[in-house]
């Protein structure tokens, strides 16, 4: 009878152990991937052609390169998707920003910061970290004539 529970006791030892080993296989790594390096965009965010520098929109405050026409109208239909994929692979587009998304003062090329794909700059750091509280309602202004745009002038 002893050796019967001392077997049973081996037995569902090894098992158990043998679970715990399993279940420590099917983890998934919580490390987060090594950030890929950034650099100019040279492949067509669409079609992952090489660019035609003829084939160009300005959205956002960044020049996205296409490989050909029929590629702009679907890049705009959904720009954010496209500025993540290209973020995730390095892709820095081009800036042509003339203006702080929060101030719509001149920019300082040395107070940037990098956004999903698009370097954005800004007149001081105090805007980039309004910027950094909601991106997106600031990059929307780029797009959009000076003229028409409330700037947050009071919050500088």
């Amino acid at each position: 009878m002893r050796r019967i529970t001392l077997l049973m006791s081996v037995v569902l030892a090894i098992l158990a152990f043998g679970v715990v080993i399993a279940a420590d296989s099917t983890k998934v790594a919580t490390t987060p991937a090594t950030p890929k390096k950034q650099h100019p965009q040279e492949i067509c965010p669409v079609m992952g052609e090489k660019i035609n520098k003829k084939f160009n929109s300005d959205i956002q405050g960044q020049r996205v390169y296409f490989c050909c026409a029929m590629c702009q109208p679907k890049f705009k239909a959904d720009p954010d998707s496209f500025f993540q994929k290209a973020a995730a692979d390095g892709v820095v587009f081009e800036n042509i920003q003339k203006v702080c998304p929060i101030s719509g003062d001149k920019i300082d090329k040395k107070v940037y910061s990098d956004y999903e794909g698009r370097h954005v700059f800004f007149c001081c750091r105090k805007c980039r970290s309004i910027f950094a509280a909601d991106p997106m309602k600031y990059l929307k202004r780029l797009d959009m004539p000076a003229d028409s745009v409330k700037w947050d002038k009071d919050m500088m």
